[in-house]
């Protein structure tokens, strides 16, 4: 039987393998039924045919009663998530793992994956085959099977890997999708099978999974036992975490590139929203997901801009720059780490770094130096003192040149690569996004920005390799446009032409 699962294909790729998966499961629905009538005088044949059965049919209820007999043992083989000792053993629970992978597409199979993911053995090693594992994971992703809650997420704490495919799979999606609006990308995340999972489950107190998930978890995966505080409360934001290390080593692979940003944030987005609808008292509060040493500053980065009014968004902005600052100029911290995790919580709500250039356009002189010091922590999270001087001195030139363009009626696409220009070759990265993120708002928000916004973008946009970031930017101010239900201003039509310009020319 073993190797006719191996011979299964998971990925039919014509009707040949299609065809050959049929003949498999046909077989091996006869070899379940293969049993002592064979060596009687009565044949198969004519035992199915007195039923009243096709051979068909007999197959097909053989399969559900020895899916409801091994449901029976298996659940039998547990009393309150504790191994009951001398009724199954957990090399019987790994062969029918393994029987069980060519048959996983199968409804009538369902019952029998899902008393599998939640039955523990009482060996700390894993009972369940890692093909199994896998291939349940993968099927699911695809939409092919559906289980329940407790299922999945039983799946996820006993099997890492099937955890981080989860995540890559949604984080590939998201990827692909970069051309489209930030409202389809929101879709995407909402109708997540992670996603959906997560909030659910994490939400559901002691109903979500028992101890014993916890318990196996911590003891295949020690490096996570520090964010099971309680092994036996039942909704802590373990998996909330782990997916969140996910993304932020994706961010240290792509060198902290706009889209993977963006892509944090509106995964961080969509589920402190959820969390807030359906909040009940038996959750984590949402700080618990983020454990920072500073809880003020989590405190207010969890208000979201949408959330005040926006006479308040420079007040608060200004909050949450003196508190970073002072983390930052604590000498205590005295490690990249230390700075980074501030820097990576900051990520999280990088609507606050959006919200920050808007205001430094319209805000008081005053405020100004507050806001370029934000943004220069947001593009460059170094640890140096001089280099982030550099920055700044270097934002503030270019912010002092087009404050000074901000009420001209009439500018040139000279006027403005002029004032984004620099006396030497030599400016970082960093300081490019930054003064990229600067004149896009400008374009935006400026009288005479706007008559030149088009001529802009396919003159010096297009002709250079930042077509995506800027591109960024725009769905980014578009989306909280449409958040804040602005319809008939100049900006936001102007975002929705230059977009549909980006778009046409991609």
């Amino acid at each position: 039987m073993w190797c006719l699962c191996c011979l299964y294909s998971k990925e039919p790729q014509n009707p040949v393998d299609l065809k050959a998966n049929s003949w498999i499961l046909s077989l091996l629905c006869h070899l379940l039924s293969s049993s002592e009538w064979g060596a009687n005088k009565v044949g198969t044949g004519t035992f199915i045919s007195a039923l009243g059965y096709t051979s068909a049919d007999y197959y097909s209820k053989l399969v559900k009663n020895i899916v409801l007999s091994l449901v029976t043992e298996l659940k039998g083989n547990q009393f309150n998530g504790l191994n009951i000792q001398g009724r199954v053993s957990d090399d019987h629970v790994n062969v029918v793992s393994l029987f069980c992978v060519p048959l996983i597409t199968l409804p009538d199979v369902t019952p029998l994956l899902e008393a599998l993911l939640t039955y523990h053995g009482g060996r700390s090693q894993e009972v369940l085959s890692s093909e199994f594992l896998e291939a349940v994971n993968e099927t699911f992703l695809k939409k092919k099977i559906v289980l329940s809650e407790s299922a999945i997420l039983s799946l996820w704490l006993r099997h890492l890997p099937s955890l981080e495919k989860a995540t890559l799979h949604l984080f590939e999606r998201l990827i692909s999708s970069q051309t489209s609006s930030l409202e389809e990308v929101e879709c995407i995340i909402k109708d997540s099978l992670l996603i959906m999972q997560i909030l659910k489950l994490m939400g559901r107190g002691s109903r979500g999974y028992d101890a014993s998930s916890a318990k196996l978890f911590m003891m295949l995966f020690p490096m996570y036992e520090r964010w099971f505080a309680k092994p036996k409360a039942a909704c802590h934001p373990a998996i909330f975490r782990i997916v969140d290390e996910i993304f932020k080593n994706a961010l240290l692979e792509t060198g902290g590139t706009p889209e993977v940003m963006t892509i944090i944030q509106m995964f961080t987005r969509c589920f402190v929203q959820a969390h807030q609808k359906d909040n009940k008292q038996h959750k984590f509060p949402l700080k618990a997901y983020f454990p920072h040493q500073h809880q003020h500053l989590v405190i207010a980065l969890l208000k979201h801009p949408f959330d005040l009014s926006a006479t308040l968004w420079s007040q608060h902005l200004k909050y949450i720059t003196d508190m970073l600052k002072a983390i930052i100029e604590d000498k205590s911290i005295r490690t990249y780490a230390d700075l980074f995790e501030s820097w990576f919580l900051f990520v999280h709500f990088g609507e606050w770094a959006d919200i920050a250039v808007e205001q430094l356009l319209k805000s008081e002189d005053e405020s100004s130096d507050t806001f370029l010091w934000l943004l220069a922590f947001y593009y460059n999270p170094h640890n140096d003192k001089e280099k982030r001087t550099q920055i700044l001195v270097e934002a503030r030139a270019v912010y002092d040149r087009l404050m000074m363009l901000f009420s001209c009626t009439t500018l040139s696409v000279t006027d403005l690569q002029a004032a984004a220009s620099t006396k030497t070759d030599k400016r970082q990265p960093c300081t490019k996004h930054l003064v990229r993120h600067l004149l896009i708002s400008f374009l935006l928000f400026s009288s005479g920005g706007h008559k030149i916004a088009q001529e802009f973008i396919s003159h010096v946009i297009l002709a250079s390799s930042t077509t995506n970031e800027v591109f960024g930017l725009l769905t980014r101010t578009a989306y909280r446009f449409n958040q804040l239900g602005l319809k008939d201003q100049r900006a936001v039509k102007l975002v929705n032409e230059l977009l549909q310009e980006l778009r046409f020319t991609d």
